[in-house]
């Protein structure tokens, strides 16, 4: 079996918090609809909202911003005041200064690695924010690359390992959703390790592909050096 040369990192969620955020602005969301929609109900309609707005916006949090609008629109039947407008745009506008809060074992896990195998980022979303995060997360000088994609496919694994690396058959894509991480670089030929998070965005919600040769789940970043170090 070839030796992984390559070593692909989600950002959000697997390095670095993310959902939590969402989450807080979700609950801010449904406390300023109160009058209007039941918290599920809400919920549901903004969900919808977010998959038939992918699309067109893309992931992240102006997308989000541009989704909960939208929703407060439909679910008031258009009459929602410009006040609560006003505040769905502050709190969209709060996400995109949030600190950035490390996850544990993320450093100690790259620094390892970033030794001994070729190391990219590879994430999806809004460019300026994810930059913005990558920068304030200290982590940025131990990639060997950086991709920041609009969505992962197995395609866009494919072309990306075979620019940084020997091509998927020699990479590994590590990161906490089964839909965009790990299920794509499996369909292209690499390895993909599922870290799980305790909260992970409906959207990427995926049937485990637990049969799969080369699938692996850590409980922890903690634990992919020995996993790298058993497959080499």
């Amino acid at each position: 079996m070839a030796r992984v040369t390559t070593i692909g990192f989600d950002a959000d969620d697997t390095l670095w918090q993310n959902e939590q955020f969402f989450r807080m602005t979700q609950d801010r969301f449904a406390e300023l609809l109160a009058d209007h929609a039941a918290p599920a109900h809400l919920e549901e309609r903004l969900l919808a909202a977010e998959r038939r707005n992918v699309g067109r916006y893309g992931f992240g949090i102006k997308g989000f911003t541009l989704s909960m609008i939208e929703t407060a629109i439909e679910v008031t039947e258009a009459r929602v005041p410009a006040s609560v407008i006003a505040e769905i745009i502050a709190a969209g506008q709060e996400m995109l200064i949030h600190p950035i809060e490390l996850l544990p074992e993320a450093r100690a896990a790259v620094e390892a690695l970033a030794g001994t195998h070729r190391v990219i980022l590879i994430t999806k979303g809004d460019l300026l924010d994810q930059e913005r995060k990558l920068a304030q997360s200290g982590l940025g000088d131990l990639f060997d690359g950086v991709e920041i994609v609009s969505n992962k496919t197995a395609a866009v694994y494919a072309e990306i390992f075979a620019r940084h690396g020997e091509g998927p058959g020699q990479a590994m894509m590590v990161g906490n959703s089964l839909k965009s991480d790990v299920i794509p670089a499996l369909e292209a030929g690499g390895w993909g390790v599922y870290v799980p998070h305790d909260l992970t965005w409906a959207f990427e919600h995926a049937e485990t592909p637990a049969e799969h040769p080369r699938f692996r789940e850590l409980a922890d970043l903690g634990a992919l050096p020995g996993l790298v170090a058993d497959l080499a």
